[in-house]
């Protein structure tokens, strides 16, 4: 069967207030039901990411999913698996995840890759942790919620697995982007 559109394209990122999302290649905050959405939401679709949140991520495949790795240092001989491509660039990783057939391809990061994405994004999936993160050294910059309409918003409170109050939003943007993207 032939894709008749072209994928979605959405970011998925956990953020603080301050649009912290890491520090020394890492995350800021445990929060296991957010990863269980993550888990669920991308499961079985193309996900994308950096090299360094790949390497952040234990350096091994989502399992359940297509892995890609944007990265200026290809990586062949890991291309063997059958869940993994690195590609040199956004451009690639979409053109790469639309070959998979798929309806939605997801960006998980890295900051820089998620500036490069938003632009052509058609969702946000977007966990807005409730603090801020004096000393994170990864930002998600750029997001303006004026140019999205915030479809859905679900919030947690924090508990003895959850150290702050969060809430999952989803995003859709405003204008469409043409289908050349």
């Amino acid at each position: 069967m032939e894709q008749t559109s072209a994928p979605l394209i959405t970011l998925i990122v956990a953020a603080g207030e301050d649009d912290a999302i890491g520090r020394d290649n890492a995350l800021l905050w445990k929060l296991p039901q957010d990863m269980r959405f993550f888990k669920n939401t991308t499961w079985g679709m193309p996900v994308a990411m950096g090299r360094k949140t790949f390497q952040s991520m234990g350096g091994r495949p989502l399992p359940g999913r297509f892995n890609i790795v944007i990265s200026r240092q290809p990586d062949t001989a890991s291309d063997r698996l059958p869940d993994l491509r690195h590609v040199d660039s956004l451009d690639a990783a979409i053109a790469w995840a639309r070959e998979t057939n798929c309806r939605e391809i997801f960006i998980a990061g890295g900051a820089e890759i998620y500036a490069l994405a938003l632009p052509l994004a058609d969702r946000v999936l977007l966990t807005r942790v409730h603090a801020e993160f004096p000393g994170a050294d990864t930002h998600f910059h750029g997001f303006d919620p004026e140019v999205w309409n915030l479809v859905s918003a679900q919030p947690f409170r924090k508990d003895e697995k959850h150290a702050y109050d969060f809430t999952i939003q989803r995003w859709e943007r405003k204008t469409a982007i043409p289908a050349d993207k």
